[in-house]
């Protein structure tokens, strides 16, 4: 098929053959999908990268964006670094399991660095406190990464950095386990003095479902898409542990 010719259900049927049975899999399955990636999510109305900058905006209160060191994890294929650039943000190292999207990543010319790593597999390779950012949009699922990365991301940011994770709420069990280990995680490093939160942004749009069935009309416009959360934690400056174990 062209891909001229491409519709939103010839997408929903591709991500749906991504059984997500292992990270391995999951990004050989983004190698073969980077071909018509960036027409896909425009067509599935994707909307987690502009979520995630958004709500980081939102909450930045640096004056020189310019000089921000941003690490994008799980960068995909630039669609992040592209919005924070239309922003004023200009350093960025990209880090995916893909080639194939490091490579569309490489396209957009924003980065300084691209570095291949298999999230929960390989270490994340970032310089510990090297970040003003780190972001991470759409990896945070069953199948992706593991619930441990967020800890990674945490010790790439700089003392008094940001973390920025958003993810969408997709169906099934173990979507909802990984969402209930996620948040445990994230509240026990607040515990131990990480990092607090400085905000949760929750929205209905993240992307039309996969799963929902193109021929039931009565389905109105909301209940076609997933919602969405997006956390923003900043780094303490001096971490302490809080709580004994």
């Amino acid at each position: 098929m062209s891909d001229s010719v491409r519709t939103a259900d010839d997408v929903k049927t591709l991500l749906l053959s991504c059984t997500g049975d292992s990270s391995q899999e999951t990004m050989k399955f983004y190698d073969r999908w980077a071909q018509t990636y960036n027409q896909d999510v425009k067509l599935i109305n994707y909307a987690a990268s502009h979520l995630g900058v958004d709500f980081l905006i939102d909450h930045f209160t640096g004056s020189r964006r310019e000089d921000v060191q941003v690490l994008d994890v799980a960068c995909g294929s630039g669609g992040v670094a592209k919005l924070m650039v239309e922003r004023g943000f200009r350093h960025f190292v990209g880090v995916d399991g893909s080639g194939g999207m490091l490579a569309l990543a490489a396209q957009t010319g924003l980065y300084q660095d691209l570095r291949l790593a298999l999230l929960g597999t390989q270490p994340l390779p970032a310089q510990t406190d090297g970040f003003d950012v780190v972001i991470i949009v759409g990896a945070l699922d069953a199948g992706f990464a593991p619930v441990s990365v967020v800890r990674e991301l945490c010790h790439a940011a700089k003392p008094g950095g940001l973390v920025c994770m958003a993810r969408g709420e997709h169906r099934g069990a173990p979507a909802r386990k990984y969402k209930e280990d996620l948040e445990r995680e994230l509240d026990l490093m607040e515990e131990e003095g990480l990092w607090r939160p400085v905000g949760i942004k929750q929205s209905d749009r993240y992307m039309e479902d996969p799963h929902l069935n193109p021929e039931r009309e009565e389905d109105t416009e909301e209940e076609r898409f997933i919602g969405g959360t997006v956390y923003l934690y900043r780094k303490s400056i001096r971490p302490s542990v809080q709580i004994s174990h």
